[in-house]
Parts: C-alpha cells; structure tokens; sequence
C-alpha cells in the first residue's frame, strides 16, 4: 500500500466507511480500496502524484483503467455477491501535492456497474 492509498484510506475511515478491503487482486486487476457506508458499497482507485502535470492524479485514470477497474469489480462480486438493497459505486481518488480529491462516479465517464 503506497502513501496516497494510506491516505485515501483513513480519509474513508474518518468518515464513518468500513473498509472491506485494500490492494484486492480481482482477476488479472487490482482494487485499490473497496469501502463500505450504510447500504453503498464503493469501489476506489487512488492515484498520487507529485504535481498536477499531465493532467494529474484523476488524469492518470484513463478509458483503460476505467474499464480493467470496473471488470474487477465484476470479478469481486462475482466471488462475493452482495444482497439487492446495497448500492454499488465507484470513486477516483486523486493525493495531488499532500490534497485529497474525491470524484464520484456520476462525474466519471465510463464507471457505471449495472446491477443483473
């Protein structure tokens, strides 16, 4: 787990999630944290970087990552299936120069897990 995950991790923490799991291998990918808070469960990939260039940390999340994140997410509950009441989402948690940026998957193009 590297500093920006630490980070992304406590920031959920604080805030009341619980965490379900980190560094999860989920087929040939990995999730990065996935979190839990009432009946939502989130599906997080951390990025950190040192300065804003190229676009960034949320940048660095590109159609490619997008999709080997979501299919991970497919593997994971595919393994561990979740009751019809719990919310699935996604987040794209960027540590840019020591800030914490938190972009839900309503603003992130591509991310949506449609329920079976």
């Amino acid at each position: 787990m590297n500093t920006g995950e630490r980070r992304a991790l406590w920031h959920y923490r604080l805030r009341g999630y619980r965490i379900i799991g980190t560094n999860v291998q989920a087929g040939r990918n990995e999730l990065d944290l996935i979190v839990r808070r009432g009946s939502r469960l989130t599906f997080v990939e951390v990025k950190l970087r040192r300065g804003s260039g190229f676009g960034g940390a949320v940048g660095a999340v590109d159609a490619e990552k997008r999709r080997r994140v979501r299919r991970a997410a497919q593997v994971w509950l595919s393994r561990n299936p979740q009751p019809e009441y719990v919310r699935l989402g996604f987040e794209i948690v960027g540590v840019e120069d020591g800030r914490l940026v938190r972009i839900p998957a309503s603003l992130i193009d591509g991310m949506g897990l449609p329920r079976d």
